[in-house]
């Protein structure tokens, strides 16, 4: 028995320096600043404009499911957001958490509820971040730049200041021939790999003419965006309002 959790003490021990060496090897330093102003901003037009931004901003509303796991439906000219998982129904408003919450149906208690609300913001600002960031790099206190990568890659870093739950993030968009994004590399505070980098592929067309990426290939990782769809308003999107309890 002692040899039997030696040995699982010494399996354990390798994986855990496998992972380290592993991190370290795939860690690449932040760029250093790059080139600001109007170059770094007609790039950063002509990626907005490739997934044509200006229908994003006729899409105000929107609903998706992340990883299978989070159920979403974002009143964006509203302000409110609903997101389901598990046996939890959550509907917020986005502008300070609160909001109404069910468990199995029941209505939640307020000492249930504000950890839910808060969850469920938590997973509305990342999801929907992975829905469409990129007309975000126009967003105040945001830096754009291009950088020199490593591997010889131009790119559009994008730099957050505030807002979301993790201010002081990076981004480097990589884009195709047509502008539109095929990759990016990321410095975020929850990742503890600098540079680890995310494709941006399976990109579908919603109905009020704006692209969305539904596919990333994160390594080994495949995050995946389904039943996408947008509209040009909530009741377009779902009938009735989700949200009427809260207005």
């Amino acid at each position: 028995m002692k040899q039997l959790l030696k040995l699982v003490g010494i399996l354990v021990l390798l994986l855990v320096v496998g992972v380290v060496v592993t991190g370290l090897v795939m860690h690449d330093a932040r760029p250093g600043e790059g080139e600001t102003g109007d170059a770094a901003d007609a790039m950063a037009r002509r990626m907005v404009a490739a997934v044509d931004g200006e229908a994003w901003e006729r899409t105000r509303a929107v609903r998706w499911t992340f990883k299978g796991a989070h159920r979403h439906v974002w009143d964006r000219e509203g302000g409110f957001a609903q997101v389901r998982w598990d046996d939890i129904d959550a509907r917020i408003r986005t502008s300070d958490r609160s909001g109404v919450v069910t468990i199995g149906g029941r209505e939640a208690t307020e000492g249930e509820a504000l950890p839910l609300r808060e969850k469920a913001y938590a997973y509305w600002i990342n999801d929907s971040f992975w829905l469409n960031p990129v007309p975000k790099v126009f967003d105040e206190g945001v830096t754009r730049s291009i950088v020199q990568l490593d591997d010889g890659r131009r790119g559009l870093m994008a730099a957050y200041g505030g807002g979301g739950l993790t201010p002081g993030d990076a981004y480097v968009w990589i884009l195709g021939d047509d502008d539109r994004p095929v990759a990016w590399k990321m410095w975020v505070s929850i990742i503890p790999i600098g540079g680890l980098e995310a494709s941006w592929g399976g990109w579908q067309q919603l109905e009020t003419g704006a692209w969305v990426s539904s596919t990333h290939e994160i390594g080994f990782l495949t995050l995946e965006l389904s039943d996408i769809e947008g509209a040009t308003s909530i009741e377009a999107l779902v009938g009735d309002d989700p949200f009427a309890s809260l207005r």
